[in-house]
């Protein structure tokens, strides 16, 4: 059927032609399905056969047109020609010309013929049924042997629901992560990461993970130096190693290698004698008042961890004038069943990454900075027990039931030689990274992150429980993924190497990737450290994400007898999550198992790396139930943000989140008070008029889903400001810890303004929350106004 067959003068073929030309004029009304189902497809061929053979029984039927058909050129291939291809459902089984017959000037038109006889109408209405019937035979056999050939679990692109969650889920258990964990827990031989990460990767791909690949990045790392650091009082002479041993050979080889990796990463190495200065937790009010009542420059701080981040501190005391530091946490500050006062610990002075080659990866090629040290200041941890033979304190410090903390008396001058030694050096830090692509989207990643451990390196036994925890998801996802489903998104599992040393593995891989993962990356589920208690749920989430995750809570509450109310909150993290909070605002959530008493106590605490006899995992999760439960928790999560055509995300309690952080006493933030509900309200207009007709599945269309999405994974990328004090986020939806709801920069502002007569930075920090508020309300604007032209142009 062409152009040729068009032209021929043949009337009666013309005529057959205008028949089926007639059914398919009438297009499909609203919400209807493109595609005719079975029923739809007998009724139209019934149809088409008997008006096919009504009209071209018709007197005069050569001379029948359509309205406005006079001028219309019946040669032309595209309105003459049969086209099955161009066939559509109609409201009306008759199509147009049921309806023209309706119209008030088809009578004058058309004169339709006597009717047959009866007999006549006898026969077509046994031509009916038996066409009927045969079609009916016809389409049960073709559904059946259909039904046979497909497999029971075909692959779907749709939304999941909860039974298709739960099937997968409840692979999970307990038995399986304590023999993966127990796998895991031994020694390893190499001086790098190579050992674990060619073991993982050999377990990820005997499970069935597409394309698992190891990434390798030479990177500097800062490790001990040839002999452990000291500090010696300059009064008696003692010489004490950072653990409060005596300095002796005995003890070197008593401690082996847990004495000299209790150190602090990329601090500056030599020797300093000098005053020791307790500064407390090392705020700018402790400095301040430091500061009135002694002389500090080129003294050494007695700091404790806790309360503010480390770099932000060290950047304090650095900017006041200070030589050196001596940081121990207080066991008044930990829970009573972590007895580390003896522990010595290991800290990193890197806020991310290589520090040779900062703000772009490790490959072949690039230039290198040369960065042996991130600070002036020369940086030891110590333990308790060291702080207290330095400022003569008893061993009970125990008052009325009650812990006394430690603290150096004012009248009393301690002068110690604390000696730092470590040297830096090139290594392979490698990363593994295992696919399951997508089917709908497989150009949108869920990126989901553990990490493994670097040998001679302070991580205790929590990567382990962080690696078993994804490999336990992984295998259950994967035992559905063989039977025939698979995600609409593609989930990117990674165990980051570097960790300890400042999130190298992990950041090197996002600056490898930028560009991809800007677009691209959905969301971050971070697995980092989910065994840290064993008393309490500890949920950190995005603002878009703080519903989900309470949802996910509650259900998870429901399961069990007894379960303390959890709250999800927006707080800085540690791990690898870091880069793409920071860098890409990639919606984040993380479940973790926590001690009460420590999330009552100062934050920043988990900022200390203990060696791997101090934290015993087994202790605290002998069945290991609590793994079980973030694995299920976690999975889901990310079954559901991998799956939902509409993504999981909440943009209003992103706005909420920004007006909560507004609100407290000080006067400078009512200038931003008005945008912040402009916000709110471009943020409820967008919700109501977008998120909500998308996730009805009558009113989805799949170009305004994608659209829909592409707005939603990208909320908090106007939250990213530029600069920001060391430590600190950049992204200011996140808060520094719970006891905090104001956005961190004006908190560090106001500190700076009430030290310093000019209040320069703070009107600084409050341009930074100004200009994100704005331009997260006319994103929120923007993507209206482009759904709203969209619905326009279609009309």
């Amino acid at each position: 059927m062409g152009e040729n067959e068009a032209s021929l003068p043949n009337t009666s073929l013309q005529g057959k032609k205008m028949a089926y030309q007639k059914v398919n004029a009438d297009q499909r009304a609203p919400g209807h399905s493109l595609y005719l189902d079975g029923d739809d497809l007998q009724a139209t061929a019934l149809d088409l056969e008997w008006d096919m053979e009504k009209e071209l029984e018709e007197p005069g039927f050569d001379q029948f047109q359509l309205d406005g058909a006079e001028n219309q050129n019946l040669e032309n291939s595209e309105t003459a020609d049969l086209n099955l291809d161009s066939l559509q459902p109609a409201t009306s089984p008759k199509g147009r010309f049921q309806r023209l017959q309706e119209e008030s000037d088809y009578a004058p038109r058309y004169a339709r013929s006597t009717p047959k006889s009866n007999h006549c109408n006898f026969c077509w209405l046994l031509k009916i049924f038996c066409t009927a019937t045969i079609l009916f035979i016809f389409g049960t056999l073709i559904g059946y042997y259909a039904h046979e050939n497909c497999p029971s679990n075909a692959t779907s692109s749709g939304t999941l629901d909860l039974q298709l969650y739960q099937e997968i889920l409840k692979t999970i258990q307990a038995e399986d992560i304590k023999k993966s964990f127990r796998n895991l827990v031994q020694p390893y031989t190499s001086e790098d990461d190579t050992e674990i990460s060619k073991k993982i990767e050999t377990q990820w791909t005997a499970l069935g993970l597409e394309d698992v690949q190891l990434v390798n990045y030479s990177v500097l790392l800062s490790l001990p130096g040839p002999a452990p650091s000291s500090v010696t009082l300059r009064s008696s002479g003692q010489c004490f190693h950072p653990n409060g041993q005596p300095c002796s050979e005995e003890a070197r080889t008593r401690s082996s290698r847990d004495l000299f990796y209790s150190y602090a990463a990329y601090s500056a190495k030599g020797t300093l004698e000098a005053e020791v200065i307790d500064v407390s937790y090392g705020n700018a009010d402790d400095l301040k008042r430091i500061k009135n009542v002694k002389n500090i420059t080129n003294q050494i701080a007695l700091l404790k961890l806790g309360k503010l981040p480390l770099l932000y501190k060290l950047s304090l005391l650095e900017n006041a004038g200070f030589g050196g530091v001596l940081l121990y946490i207080d066991p008044c500050d930990l829970p009573k069943t972590a007895n580390l006062s003896s522990d010595s610990f290991m800290v990193s002075l890197n806020p991310g990454g290589d520090p040779s080659t900062p703000g772009y990866p490790s490959i072949n090629g690039s230039f290198r900075h040369n960065r042996t040290n991130l600070t002036s200041l020369l940086v030891q941890p110590i333990s308790a027990s060291l702080v207290a033979k330095l400022i003569s304190s008893p061993k009970d410090r125990t008052r009325r039931g009650a812990c006394s903390p430690l603290q150096l008396p004012n009248n009393e001058e301690v002068i110690v030689n604390m000696q730092v030694q470590m040297v830096t050096k090139f290594k392979t830090v490698t990363n593994v990274i295992g696919y399951l692509k997508g089917l709908t989207y497989p150009d949108r990643y869920i990126i989901v992150g553990s990490h493994h451990h670097i040998a001679y390196s302070y991580s205790g036994q929590e990567w382990a429980s962080s690696t078993a925890i994804i490999t336990a998801f992984i295998r259950s996802l994967m035992l559905r993924v063989k039977r025939g489903w698979r995600p609409d998104r593609s989930i990117v599992f990674c165990s980051w190497g570097g960790t300890a040393y400042g999130n190298i593995g992990s950041y090197e891989w996002g600056e490898d990737f930028k560009n991809v993962l800007q677009k691209n990356a959905v969301a971050y589920v971070s697995l980092h450290s989910p065994i840290r208690g064993n008393s309490s749920l500890y949920s950190v989430a995005s603002p878009s994400l703080h519903q989900l995750v309470a949802e996910k809570n509650k259900l998870n509450c429901s399961r069990r007898a007894q379960c303390p109310e959890t709250n999800v909150s927006s707080v800085q993290l540690q791990g690898d999550a870091d880069y793409f909070i920071n860098h890409l605002g990639v919606p984040t959530v993380q479940f973790a198992y926590e001690d009460i008493k420590a999330l009552q106590g100062p934050s920043f605490l988990s900022e200390a790396l203990f060696p791997k006899h101090a934290t015993k995992i087994e202790e605290m999760d002998p069945f290991f139930n609590l793994h079980e439960t973030i694995t299920k928790l976690s999975g889901e999560v990310i079954l559901q943000i991998a799956n939902e055509p509409v993504l999981p995300f909440n943009a209003l309690d992103i706005a909420i989140e920004v007006q909560n952080s507004l609100k407290g006493d000080q006067a400078n933030t009512q200038q931003l008070l008005a945008p912040a509900a402009r916000l709110r309200e471009s943020a409820e207009l967008f919700q109501s008029d977008e998120m909500r007709p998308a996730n009805d599945p009558k009113e989805r269309v799949p170009l305004r889903v994608r659209m829909l999405n592409d707005i939603l994974q990208d909320m908090e990328k106007s939250f990213l400001v530029q600069q920001v004090p060391p430590g600190l986020y950049r992204n200011i939806l996140y808060h520094l810890d719970e006891k905090t709801s104001q956005f961190s920069i004006l908190l560090h502002a106001w500190e700076h303004c009430q030290s310093l007569a000019s209040n320069e930075t703070l009107q600084e920090a409050l341009s930074e929350v100004l200009h994100s508020i704005n331009s997260a309300q006319v994103y929120f604007k923007a993507g209206l106004d482009v759904f709203e032209s969209v619905l326009v142009g279609k009309n």
